[in-house]
């Protein structure tokens, strides 16, 4: 079990090029909504730093996610309990949070 495709990373790798992108693809109606969970398009920037041979920024940025996910604070709604939990945070608060992360 992954958690759904919120957080699923995705990867097509040919022998003379790689795309990485979020397995369930693009979401145009939440567009300009700061709502949506982007744990699955920065898992495929980790997948895409491993096919690039960068694997210790790979584990310091999954290990930045996880530590955020686990802490359960600054995660979107999808990542809290109940879907309708008043404490949780858009795409960019998210992805904020990330990034003290891997700061801090």
């Amino acid at each position: 079990m992954i958690g759904g495709l919120g957080v699923a990373p995705g990867a097509n790798i040919g022998t003379a090029a790689a795309m990485f992108e979020a397995t369930h693809g693009s979401a145009p109606k939440y567009k300009g909504m700061n709502k949506v969970n982007p744990t699955a398009l920065m898992l495929s920037g980790v997948l895409m730093l491993r096919h690039l041979d960068e694997p210790a920024a790979a584990d310091r940025m999954e290990a930045a996610i996880a530590a955020v996910i686990a802490k359960g604070d600054r995660v979107t709604y999808d990542l809290k309990p109940t879907r309708d939990d008043p404490t949780a945070v858009g795409t960019s608060e998210f992805a904020d949070a990330v990034i003290e992360e891997m700061s801090g």
